[in-house]
């Protein structure tokens, strides 16, 4: 009985893939204050190559933009993410967004979440650099973005995460 009273809890390691393929970021260099702050949450972001996000963790989808260029996501370990694709792209009311999830739905490390236009972005002076936040990070002992320069979408880690 004490022995239980005095074992610690084993602090639990979660793996981020990249979502994106391109080339990551420091969150403080996104060109939005909110974010290079981290005023919503510590992470990473990633420019990227291509126009197709994917789930960075298993978890449940638990906010989806209407206009689709954010998503957030809940582990089942409680980790709460925000991924916000581009800076100020809800101006574009989903114009170039097209989501394959809806709220509720439980996806996997890798599953396509949304595919979106890169050009519409940048022809509408839209920055495509995209965060990726955990928006609670008090359930975070440890944060590390292990990824290298460039990073490819659902096949390489881009950060992991201690939890306490």
């Amino acid at each position: 009985m004490l022995r239980s009273l005095f074992s610690r809890k084993k602090q639990q390691e979660v793996t981020f893939l990249a979502p994106l393929t391109g080339t990551v970021v420091p969150l403080s260099e996104v060109p939005d204050p909110v974010f290079s702050q981290k005023v919503v949450g510590d992470g990473a972001a990633i420019q990227p190559s291509e126009g197709l996000l994917l789930s960075p963790i298993d978890a449940r989808v638990t906010h989806l933009f209407p206009t689709h260029h954010a998503i957030g996501l809940t582990s089942d370990t409680g980790l709460e993410i925000l991924i916000h694709i581009g800076i100020d792209t809800v101006k574009l009311q989903g114009k170039g967004f097209t989501p394959f999830v809806s709220v509720g739905d439980q996806v996997k490390a890798g599953d396509k979440l949304i595919q979106f236009d890169p050009a519409v972005l940048q022809e509408s002076g839209c920055p495509t650099v995209t965060p990726i936040v955990i928006t609670n990070g008090d359930v975070v002992a440890e944060k590390n973005v292990v990824a290298k320069t460039t990073v490819q979408a659902g096949q390489e880690p881009l950060m992991t995460v201690i939890l306490k």
